[in-house]
């Protein structure tokens, strides 16, 4: 094993990656490159497979081709998000904006347009799972009407209910609650968030307007500042 190979498989010991691709060449080539940087690798060819491997397997991870016979990806992950939240990076050959939004809105956490560089692929991974579980110190939350955000856990409750994040909107929130009141301009909070696109961040902020506001279009908590970007305003401070 390479050192690269090496330093790679002391992060992501144990992290678990779910490849779902129907042309078969690309998953191997996938799950052998993956496999060799540390990381434990189940391939599946089409949706069918991939619910399959989900029912009896619990991944960190899935990698997600958007063009596949039957179900496609941005409809699997559509479905995955109504009942889990497990991060999803969409792979595809059309890498034009408006296809970048639409996998976005049906809850992927990141896309990744073909052909693209095996180590860019790396990167992408290790952002998006440092993204997903982030140690910190004891929980500090904002409220916000009938919701709490725990920052350091990234965890969103309404009404004493879990509500499910993406990574990608926990990264965000995270942003904004902690520094409450203050507006952050859309080219920072894709820059810090890795979202890539601007418009990016505004299809992540009206996901979380739907999960955290009594009424998306009028929000109160996740406001638009004009000519800059977004802020929070929460109720308080515990």
């Amino acid at each position: 094993m390479s050192e690269s190979a090496v330093a790679n498989s002391a992060q992501s010991e144990a992290r678990h990656i779910l490849i779902v691709d129907d042309d078969t060449r690309i998953r191997s080539l996938l799950q052998k490159y993956l496999s060799e940087n540390g990381y434990r690798v189940t391939a599946a060819g089409d949706a069918a497979d991939a619910r399959a491997r989900l029912s009896g397997l619990s991944f960190d991870l899935i990698i997600l081709d958007v063009m596949m016979p039957g179900e496609d990806g941005i409809a699997l992950t559509r479905s995955l998000r109504e009942t889990s939240d497990v991060p999803v990076l969409l792979l595809t050959a059309r890498g034009e904006a408006k296809d970048r939004i639409a996998g976005l809105e049906s809850g992927a956490d990141d896309y990744l347009p073909k052909p693209f560089e095996p180590r860019e692929l790396l990167l992408r991974i290790g952002t998006i799972l440092r993204r997903a579980k982030v140690p910190g110190p004891p929980p500090v939350e904002v409220a916000m009407g009938k919701c709490r955000f725990n920052i350091e856990r990234g965890e969103l409750t309404r009404a004493g209910a879990s509500v499910r994040l993406t990574s990608a909107e926990v990264a965000l929130l995270r942003i904004l609650a902690a520094e409450p009141g203050k507006a952050f301009s859309r080219m920072d909070l894709s820059a810090r968030t890795s979202a890539g696109l601007e418009r990016s961040i505004d299809v992540q902020v009206t996901r979380l307007r739907r999960k955290i506001e009594e009424d998306p279009r009028t929000p109160i908590y996740l406001q638009t500042v004009r000519g800059i970007g977004y802020m929070l305003l929460p109720d308080r401070l515990p």
